[in-house]
């Protein structure tokens, strides 16, 4: 890069080193609690309309599995090093970072699923593969600490998801009502999707054995599969609140966070949250990007209402549940859903 100015060379550099801040290669910082930030961390998330009404309807079901690193310092040397100290406040530049790895499917059906017939006015059936890679980069230091969540999916809609078998052969199992319409669901389209999110708690320790703590969201994801933009907050109460952000939920929907870092083998807290989000694009509703498909006219603002509990076990183990109620998503569609989210998270 020799015909490139020394400048250049340097915002080169920094957004090298931003993007791979979280990689596992960085240097250990001895500052970090080794007992708390020893392990990657799995974590295992199911959603299912079961856990709410009891209905079989709409978004279905969702299953995501991903594992994320353990903190890594945020480190500049060098030319990249004087830089960032010369330019970028410390507010802007986080403490530590993690990268994570996602597998994922959601599942998608109208209500009536006895029917072999297309249901002009209900929701196509569809069903979301996907993979990604996510960065996250949080803030403990200063007066405003904060969590930065990028994320990139990738992966498939349509028949090549495996919706219809996936759906079916659980029914089998369970001796329920087997969907009878996944002849109509969307055609094959390869699904892309960026997403960011920044979280900062506001929290409040009095005298005495609870937390407390607000946390604000901003978001947006951008991509064929969702187009939106997302507001929302969370309030919790509990002990040990600062070892995480919140539960993780499975997109689109008020999330917390992938990792706990407890200081105490045992922790709980109940939560409660809301987000708002305008919705530019939902190909679940839409239909195909590229192809004529079956499809409905959806409502461009949607809200959730959650609640839940989580509990942290052996410092090792964290687990939850979440009661979602979230409004209507397309025009006819005559009430809003409910579905119930439980999490399993283990440092390994």
């Amino acid at each position: 890069m020799t015909g490139i100015p020394r400048r250049g060379r340097c915002l080169f550099w920094l957004l090298v080193q931003l993007v791979f801040a979280a990689s596992p290669v960085f240097a250990e910082d001895p500052a970090l609690n080794e007992e708390t930030e020893k392990y990657g961390i799995v974590n295992l998330q199911l959603e299912n309309d079961l856990w709410g009404r009891g209905t079989d309807r709409h978004y279905t079901h969702g299953t995501r599995i991903s594992f994320l690193t353990k903190a890594h310092p945020t480190e500049f040397s060098g030319d990249v090093k004087n830089w960032v100290e010369d330019h970028i406040p410390d507010y802007f530049l986080p403490d530590t970072g993690r990268i994570g790895f996602i597998l994922g499917q959601n599942l998608f059906t109208p209500e009536n699923i006895r029917k072999e017939e297309l249901i002009p006015d209900d929701r196509p059936y569809a069903a979301w593969l996907y993979i990604g890679v996510g960065l996250v980069a949080e803030k403990t230091s200063g007066a405003r600490p904060y969590l930065d969540n990028l994320e990139i999916n990738v992966g498939v809609v349509g028949p090549a998801a495996l919706g219809e078998e996936t759906q079916t052969e659980v029914h089998r199992i369970k001796d329920v009502q087997i969907p009878n319409g996944w002849r109509h669901q969307l055609d094959n389209e390869f699904g892309f999707l960026i997403s960011y999110e920044r979280k900062w708690p506001f929290r409040y320790k009095p005298e005495g054995f609870l937390d407390y703590d607000l946390t604000p969201s901003l978001g947006a994801t951008l991509g064929n599969v969702y187009t939106y933009l997302s507001t929302g907050f969370t309030v919790r109460m509990g002990n040990d609140l600062p070892s995480d952000y919140g539960p993780p939920r499975i997109r689109p929907g008020l999330s917390g966070s992938g990792f706990f870092k407890p200081s105490n083998r045992f922790g709980w807290y109940i939560f409660a949250g809301v987000e708002g989000r305008l919705v530019g694009r939902n190909i679940f509703l839409d239909g195909n990007t590229f192809a004529d498909s079956h499809s409905v006219s959806k409502e461009i603002f949607v809200g959730d209402l959650q609640a839940g509990v989580v509990v942290t076990l052996f410092r090792d183990l964290r687990l939850g549940f979440t009661n979602i109620f979230r409004t209507t998503e397309f025009k006819k569609q005559k009430e809003g859903d409910e579905f119930g989210s439980i999490f399993l998270s283990y440092r390994w």
